[in-house]
């Protein structure tokens, strides 16, 4: 008789599929994201036209271009976020974080995922309040580089 779980297979890991506005670029993240969250950068509110980013930050090795490689730019205001768009609609796809060692694929985009926050960045610089008793933090968390700094919900 075999021990429970002996011939158990290993669950597969799931994986979601991203893309730009247009569909000439698409991305797939497999597994889970090694953080999650919402960023109130002034750099994200610029750049998505919106005052909170919904993000979520995998291993570099998770991500990967699965079409349009070719039409993907690259744009970088610093040299810790290189922000992925579509040459041909301008749609945003992700942003590599090298200091981190992360990629951002932006949680919005990812069909058949369901993001689960679980803290606030860069609360410091907020246009909103959200009172939803997930960790604030005015930049970020010290494993991911910050000061590990929180604000009150």
């Amino acid at each position: 008789m075999l021990a429970e779980g002996e011939n158990a297979q290993p669950e597969p890991l799931a994986s979601y599929r991203a893309g730009c506005f247009c569909g000439a670029v698409e991305v797939e993240v497999t597994g889970k994201p090694v953080f999650a969250g919402h960023c109130h950068c002034a750099d994200c509110q610029a750049w998505s036209a919106a005052p909170i980013n919904a993000f979520s930050l995998w291993k570099s090795d998770s991500v990967r271009i699965t079409k349009g490689e070719a039409e993907l730019a690259t744009f970088n205001k610093t040299q810790h976020s290189y922000r992925k768009f579509c040459k041909r609609c301008g749609g945003h796809v992700m942003t590599e974080h090298p200091r981190m060692r992360l990629i951002d694929v932006y949680a919005n985009l990812l069909k058949g995922y369901t993001h689960q926050p679980t803290l606030h960045a860069n609360y410091a610089s907020k246009m909103v309040s959200v009172k939803d008793g997930l960790p604030k933090y005015v930049d970020l968390p010290a494993e991911l580089g910050g000061s590990g700094e929180m604000l009150p919900d």
